[in-house]
């Protein structure tokens, strides 16, 4: 498994990343164009790595509509997606500010009316978003009974309307990861593998495409490869980015499908993330690093020896590092001298 892979698996937080989807299809848009509109914009914004044009979106919906919680939710988005892209630590008195906020109101709403599909979702989402952010941090118990409250919140908005399709994502996510973890007890009676089920809510919710469908075909694009379906999560990948080519979210899965199947190919992607950084950015170290690494077992495989121990050499060049990044990265440092040692 290659170390980026490695983080992915983790990433995908065993469930978690699968709760935060917020997909829809275009007939079931927030009933509030003007919102709608904000909400897609913003969205794509996320999608693009625009994310200082996102913030200002979604602080503009935040201070006008205060009576919904998309605005908070969604300015947690922009810093979670914008701290983890970049490898920098999040701000967690902001996020959990916002996300706090939004669930006070959503519980407030659903108070109200617990029949209004979008109040239930507004919470289920919310839910989701704690959840993964807990999951992030490494706060597993907690990511997880948030995470199960998030995805009983989606089915509740199934059981108002069985083709509110938002829901799909998160439960289908679920199910397939749920089941991929408990494959060893599969053969107990009562525990079911829901494995095809979950790829097939997910298949039929990326049909209906939506504000965060990217979201859900990220979700497939990682389920194909950890099935080892490399051509299909390919497929998907690129399909996603002809939409938005410039998305690392996307580039990062077709880099790693690739890996097996063309590794210079994978080099070739690894290398436009590599660049496709700000160059405003203090540091990137973890990124760089991380790509490079990569890039390095990558070449191993088609023989270029000489340039993967290069690669080594300039990442074992790099100086400067904060306690934050070593903390993050000294255990793959000490893998790249192991590396080097082994090329040499």
């Amino acid at each position: 498994m290659t170390e980026r892979s490695a983080l992915f698996n983790k990433n995908f937080l065993l469930l978690f990343l699968i709760i935060i989807f917020f997909q829809k299809n275009f007939g079931q848009v927030y009933p509030d164009k003007s919102i709608h509109k904000i909400l897609k914009s913003g969205i794509n914004l996320i999608i693009d790595q625009k994310y200082d044009e996102a913030e200002k979106l979604f602080k503009q919906l935040d201070q006008t509509r205060k009576d919904i919680p998309l605005g908070k939710i969604y300015l947690a988005a922009v810093y979670i997606a914008k701290a983890y892209d970049y490898e920098e630590p999040y701000d967690d008195e902001l996020i959990k500010k916002h996300l706090e906020g939004a669930k006070k109101i959503s519980e407030r709403l659903l108070k109200s009316d617990e029949k209004n599909i979008w109040s239930n979702y507004f919470l289920a989402l919310t839910e989701g978003y704690i959840a993964y952010y807990d999951a992030l941090r490494e706060s597993w118990l907690q990511a997880f009974s948030t995470g199960l409250s998030s995805v009983s919140g989606f089915e509740d908005c199934l059981e108002i309307d069985k083709n509110f399709h938002e829901s799909l994502i998160a439960i289908g996510s679920y199910k397939f990861w749920k089941s991929k973890k408990t494959e060893f007890i599969n053969w107990l009676p009562f525990v079911e593998d829901e494995k095809e089920l979950g790829i097939k809510y997910l298949q039929n919710a990326i049909k209906y495409s939506g504000y965060n469908s990217h979201l859900a075909i990220h979700s497939l694009i990682w389920i194909y490869i950890e099935q080892k379906d490399f051509n299909d999560a390919i497929k998907v990948a690129e399909l996603a980015l002809k939409e938005h080519p410039q998305s690392r979210i996307f580039k990062w899965g077709l880099a790693r499908s690739y890996e097996n199947i063309d590794p210079a190919k994978s080099v070739e992607l690894y290398r436009e993330i590599l660049h496709s950084y700000p160059k405003k950015l203090k540091s990137n170290k973890i990124n760089e690093v991380t790509l490079k690494h990569i890039i390095a077992q990558q070449l191993i495989k088609i023989n270029k020896i000489t340039e993967a121990l290069i690669i080594c050499d300039e990442i074992l060049s790099i100086k400067g590092y904060s306690k934050y990044e070593l903390d993050k990265i000294s255990s793959r440092l000490e893998r790249v001298k192991s590396l080097k040692q082994e090329l040499n």
